[in-house]
């Protein structure tokens, strides 16, 4: 790897959603590569990306890949940007990993901040159908076996916790990971 680059995650909110904010991953990736970042790669339309890039606070890079979005495209995506050890430890510390029967049931919800008083008794009133959660240090994790669509629990998240998320099903974490390894 080069000197001072690490590995980050770019996780991109609604993108390629019902025909609205149209951001083909091929441009994005140049995109991407033209602001500098190496090694690009994308998976999946709903936008995740994973790159060399500096060392330098996340708030500030997502913000610059957020202002060359909408300079190029029109519109200002939200980004959580997340560094490969966070990726690693959500992936590490999840509680239900024993308890997945299909990667699409599992669901991964990073963090933008830390939430200052989560009702954790709210979410637990919003579970139905065997759902069970585990809010962590960046993530919220919701094994939901009777899918996601749904759930009451998973269309409440934010707005319990009172901070923005996105969200991950366990294979498409695990498509990001791995792309991350080969960059580390």
């Amino acid at each position: 790897m080069a000197e001072n680059l690490i590995v980050w995650i770019a996780l991109l909110r609604g993108i390629n959603v019902g025909g609205h904010h149209r951001l083909p991953m091929q441009e994005l990736r140049e995109l991407l590569g033209d602001m500098g970042l190496q090694n690009v790669q994308t998976y999946i339309q709903s936008g995740n990306a994973v790159f060399l890039g500096p060392s330098e606070n996340a708030i500030q890079l997502g913000q610059r890949i957020t202002d060359a979005i909408e300079h190029q495209f029109g519109f200002a995506p939200k980004i959580l940007m997340i560094g490969e050890k966070t990726l690693d430890e959500a992936i590490n510390r999840n509680p239900f990993t024993d308890q997945i029967k299909e990667d699409k049931h599992m669901h991964v919800s990073f963090l933008t901040r830390q939430p200052t008083n989560p009702d954790l008794a709210r979410l637990s009133d919003l579970a139905s159908n065997g759902e069970v959660f585990h809010l962590g240090e960046h993530c919220f994790y919701l094994l939901a076996p009777s899918g996601i669509g749904r759930s009451r629990l998973a269309a409440k998240v934010e707005q319990v916790l009172g901070v923005k998320t996105t969200a991950r099903n366990w294979r498409s974490l695990m498509a990001i990971k791995a792309m991350a390894d080969t960059l580390a």
